[in-house]
């Protein structure tokens, strides 16, 4: 939708807020990463378009997860589209989000597996789910914790065939203004009809349309996005090595690239620190590879938790020298 507006309109909009006490710039949503936060200036404003990239199984699904469960804990809404998993594997994942964030000590927090255990029990529960939980006291905690804001997180069960670029309009438009919209993930979102189209052509539509919602709507859209093959394995994945079309690196306005630390840490660090270079296969390296409205190629790192579902929030800048080129190969 074209807006066209005289300056003059948008200064007395400005100054009748001035008036009145309210703020006139984009309020933040905190993704919950502190380092991160601090880097963005608070975190995810408004009509931006976010980028969350990556090899398989660098946690990508993970961050975004815990962002949509960090903006509502905090009091915002947020919209969870998985294209890849239904509402139960969301809401194991999310208990264990949950209990990690309760836990004092991460270590104590249960793992995805005690957690499926506990909720593919098949005898009767008469307390429901938390009785079942009551074998492990941090996930009947967190189960509690969730129905505390269970209404302001939607979890949507997206299909490759019916869950298109007008649905997620609609999704946004219902939280306008309020949260978050995450789309897990970009390649996944169908556009009809387009037989006979190229990937690339596809993702140009799907991401254009995306930054629109955003816009159009006052949402942030985080959207997670696969590598191509050039960025599997050969090295440091890129904003470029993005599966799709170049539009992703120009149309978003945050680009996030994940990496594993073992494989990106310069080599001296793994040649002159062995009694400690083990520890990178603990962490993973966040770049902030674009970032439209700040600083970027800035490196920042989480410690893994993914057994139990989760990245340590903390995190913090990376101080050892990364290369491109993957350093360690199996």
């Amino acid at each position: 939708m074209t807006s066209r507006r005289p300056l003059t309109d948008v200064l007395a909009e400005a100054d009748l807020a001035a008036r009145v006490g309210q703020s006139y710039s984009a309020t933040p949503f905190p993704t919950g990463f502190t380092p991160l936060d601090d880097e963005l200036a608070g975190g995810v404003r408004p009509g931006e378009l976010v980028l969350i990239g990556g090899a398989q199984g660098l946690g990508k699904t993970v961050m975004a997860l815990q962002i949509a469960r960090n903006v509502v804990a905090a009091g915002g809404c947020a919209t969870y589209l998985c294209y890849e998993h239904d509402e139960r594997v969301l809401l194991h994942r999310l208990i264990t989000i949950e209990a990690g964030a309760v836990a004092d000590d991460p270590g104590d927090a249960p793992t995805l597996s005690e957690v499926g255990d506990l909720l593919r029990a098949g005898s009767p529960a008469p307390g429901g789910m938390a009785d079942r939980l009551a074998g492990a006291p941090l996930a009947a905690e967190a189960y509690d914790r969730l129905r505390g804001y269970g209404e302001r997180l939607v979890l949507v069960r997206a299909s490759g065939r019916g869950t298109g670029i007008d649905e997620i309009r609609d999704l946004a438009r219902d939280i306008a203004g309020g949260g978050v919209v995450i789309v897990d993930y970009l390649q996944k979102v169908p556009v009809l009809p387009m037989q006979g189209s190229s990937e690339d052509e596809r993702v140009t539509v799907v991401v254009e349309a995306l930054k629109d919602a955003a816009m159009e709507f006052a949402v942030p859209v985080v959207a997670i996005v696969a590598a191509d093959k050039e960025g599997l394995g050969n090295g440091r994945t890129r904003l470029p090595h993005l599966r799709g079309s170049t539009a992703l690196s120009y149309e978003c306005d945050i680009a996030l690239m994940l990496n594993d630390k073992w494989d990106v840490v310069a080599r001296h660090h793994l040649l002159y620190g062995t009694s400690s270079a083990e520890r990178f296969h603990d962490w993973i390296v966040c770049t902030i590879e674009k970032n439209r409205n700040g600083a970027s190629d800035i490196d920042l790192e989480f410690r893994k938790h993914y057994a139990r579902g989760r990245l340590d929030p903390a995190g913090n800048r990376v101080l050892e020298d990364l290369v491109d080129e993957r350093v360690h190969r199996d």
